[in-house]
Formats: C-alpha cells, structure tokens, sequence
C-alpha cells in the first residue's frame, strides 16, 4: 500500500513520472482502490491527460515509437481502472475523458506502436460498455464512437476488431444504442457494410476463422435483427456465409453462437438453414417496437 502510495504521488512529477507510470500499470491488479486513489490524489488525472496530449504531434505523420507508445499506454492502464470503477465510471464520464482517446482511434498506421496505442484505448472504453449502463451509452453515441470503431473494425489487427466489435455489440445491446443506429438507413448500412466486409475476410483469411471474433459479429447481426426494419433490410444484406455450411462449420464446438446465428438465420427468413444449425430454434424472436 505504501509502494503504491508513492507512485501516484511521483506521478505528478514529471522526473519520476515514467517509472510510476510503469509500476503502477504492473501493479493496479493488486489494488482494487486504485482508481478512487488515482481519481481523488492530487493532480494525478491532470499527469494522465498531460502524458496522452503530448504525444498527439507524433500521430499525424506518424512518428510514434515503441517507447512513447508503451509509455501512454501504462497511463491509459491507469485511465482504465478509473473508467472501470463503480465509484469513478460516472465522473470520468461527466469529465468527458474518453475524448481524450479519440484521436488515437482515428490513426490509419499499422505498425505495432500504433495498433498498440489502439488496443489500450480500446480497453478504456471496452471497460466502460462492460457494465450494462445506459448512462455510458447516452455518453458514447454523443460522440463519434461508432464511426471511430467502425474504422478500427475495418484496418485493425485482428485482437483491436475483436475489442471494437464488441464496444459496437455492447452499444447495440442496449435500446437506446439499437434505435440510435437503426435510426437512419446511412447508419444502419454502414454497420452493416463493416460487419459484412469483416465476414468476407475471415473467409478469405489463410488461417481458420477466428471464433471470438466472429462471435461478436453474429451477436451484433442477431441483436440488429430485434428491429423491424433492420430486420427486413438483413434478408438482402445478411452475408450468404453465414448460411454456408462450409463456413460456419468453424462454429461446431461453440453452441452459444452456432445457436446465435441459427436464431438469426431464423428471424431473417433462412428456417433451413437455420434448422441445420440448431433443431430447436423453431421461431423468430419477438421485434422490438420501433
């Protein structure tokens, strides 16, 4: 405890900043209280935020290294447990910190500074959908999110399309974000174009199919299929592999999704197919009322 003490306290020097930096991501595990310490000390938050603006010049032309990269990264750590906490989640919201974060989702490079910097910030706002809130959804459609997972879905590796999905699953999860993105058929179809190129290239992907990500994809298909028109639109728009036996065959050990995707197959409209999946999937789920 005392260890811990004397790294937040460094934290606001900036001598000592990096190497509290370092030990207090290895460590926050070990201290559940961590976040309402790192959220009440004082000036911490305000080092957190310094050590993330800083390297802003270094995104665009891209000029991030592994160093500063691994440096940001153990305070969005520390950014992570605040966000997680259920005593700090509502004040790291009204403090509007996960814009801070943003500007790191909007990067296009693939080197491995950058997909890390990506993976981490990911994880700040991952924490914050894990908690069935509709508070931190209001928060998120407010802002850009969406787009911005949109993006990572689309040039992420495959661990930050994975994270992203599942922030898009969570949104999707909860009424407010389903009526949000069923709202307009732009955002509707551009969901449903990134979920849809995302199938297309785990089929075209050398390597087998990877089952967790394709787990949140059909989560996302199957929860947009709970809204009227959602629903109608995904009977030309849903991708013919989720009907190819060829391609979900990837499925086979994992029943919660092949179950899933047979529900989903059924309310679009696909009952053999879906029958092929699961026998006892024998009716749509009830549609949500627009």
């Amino acid at each position: 405890m005392a260890d811990i003490e004397q790294y937040v306290h460094q934290l606001i020097n900036p001598a000592t900043r990096e190497n509290a930096l370092l030990e207090l991501s290895k460590k926050r595990e070990n201290f559940p209280e961590l976040a309402p310490y790192l959220w009440y000390s004082f000036g911490t938050i305000a080092a957190l935020l310094q050590e993330i603006v800083s390297i802003y010049p270094l995104l665009s032309p891209p000029a991030l290294t592994a160093h500063a990269s691994n440096r940001v990264c153990n305070a969005l750590a520390l950014l992570q447990c605040v966000a997680s906490h259920q005593d700090t989640r509502s004040m790291f919201l009204q403090a509007h910190i996960p814009l801070f974060l943003y500007p790191f989702l909007n990067t296009s490079s693939k080197t491995r500074p950058f997909e890390y910097l990506r993976l981490t910030s990911l994880g700040v706002i991952g924490a914050l959908v894990k908690v069935d809130d509709t508070d931190v959804i209001n928060f998120l459609l407010s802002t850009e999110i969406i787009p911005l997972c949109l993006r990572t879905m689309e040039i992420g590796s495959e661990l930050s399309k994975t994270v992203a999905t599942f922030i898009v699953q969570k949104i999707l999860l909860d009424d407010v974000g389903l009526n949000y993105i069923c709202a307009t058929a732009e955002r509707f179809f551009a969901v449903g174009a990134v979920l849809g190129s995302m199938v297309m290239s785990q089929a075209q992907s050398s390597e087998q199919p990877s089952q967790r990500l394709l787990k949140h994809i059909i989560r996302c298909y199957l929860r947009l299929s709970d809204n009227p028109r959602a629903r109608e639109a995904l009977r030309s728009c849903l991708p013919e592999l989720l009907r190819n036996p060829g391609f979900t065959q990837c499925l086979k050990n994992d029943e919660t999704t092949r179950r899933w995707l047979a529900q989903l197959l059924f309310n679009v409209g696909f009952a053999d197919a879906a029958t092929a999946l699961a026998t006892d999937i024998v009716s749509p789920t009830p549609l949500m009322a627009a």
